[in-house]
């Protein structure tokens, strides 16, 4: 089991200044947010994608991958009635396939709750028949690439379409592909109502990676989530990706946050 962070919560800084202060706290990797880098990843130069992976390497930090995958650029929809739209957006998610192995990433998380929500008069079996269309090449480039697609279930204030494990795993099972997998992310699982570790346990067999933060969208140790069985579900699980702190309050700062969350996370990690 290894430790990440996600590169948003440094708004402003550079990769170099990023992944030296990071590695310097122990962290083993960091996950990137293409939208931090440039609207569209189709801008972002050979010469820049090997930078990112040779600075990473320089640090001996890993590029876990990528995470708020179609936030930009605007207008894609994974659930949109308009084929159109949705063939853009598959032809998107290609390039963010690319783009994250360019970079050394092995995990893509497919979380993007807007651009999958159900729509007025659309039914679940509809969005979902529209996201099985929608990942199928990019899977198969991914397969190619040597990356994992890992699907997030999201709290019901975030969106209405797969907001529970077993939803989640439900879908997976249903494309029947081996690189589409889970990610479990603490906040989204406080919307379920049931044990963490019970949630986890019972995504073993499916979960690739896995995101640290608490209820207060702040990061493990800033609230009242005891990650005691959390960390004790993943070991029984045999987990061995990456527990990547992701948080959306970033009030705090980011060398607090970073440093917080390390410190709790590392009582549990050795």
């Amino acid at each position: 089991m290894k430790l990440g962070i996600c590169n948003e919560i440094f708004a402003g800084w550079n990769i170099e200044e990023t992944l030296e202060f990071v590695h310097g706290l122990g962290y083993h990797g960091l996950e990137i947010a293409p939208f931090t880098l440039c609207d569209s990843v189709e801008d972002i130069s050979k010469t820049a994608r090997d930078r990112i992976r040779l600075v990473s390497e320089k640090n001996g930090m890993e590029i876990i991958g990528t995470h708020w995958l179609l936030v930009k650029p605007e207008g894609l929809s994974i659930s949109s009635p308009d084929k159109s739209i949705r063939e853009k957006t598959m032809h998107y998610f290609e390039k963010l396939v690319l783009f994250t192995a360019d970079i050394g990433g092995r995990i893509m998380v497919l979380g993007s709750p807007k651009q999958r929500s159900i729509g007025a008069g659309q039914a679940y079996e509809e969005v979902a028949g529209y996201m099985r269309e929608v990942l199928a090449c990019p899977l198969e480039l991914a397969k190619e690439n040597g990356v994992i697609v890992c699907l997030e279930p999201l709290g019901r204030k975030e969106t209405n379409f797969i907001n529970t494990a077993e939803e989640a795993i439900s879908f997976i099972r249903s494309m029947n592909h081996p690189n589409l997998k889970l990610i479990l992310d603490v906040k989204a699982m406080s919307d379920e109502g049931r044990p963490y570790g019970e949630i986890i346990r019972k995504s073993a067999g499916y979960l690739r990676h896995f995101h640290a933060n608490d209820e207060n969208l702040l990061g493990p140790g800033f609230g009242d989530v005891d990650y005691t069985p959390i960390i004790m579900a993943l070991k029984e699980g045999s987990f061995h990706g990456f527990v990547s702190v992701e948080v959306f309050d970033f009030s705090p700062g980011p060398e607090a946050i970073a440093r917080k969350s390390i410190e709790y996370l590392k009582r549990f990690i050795a």
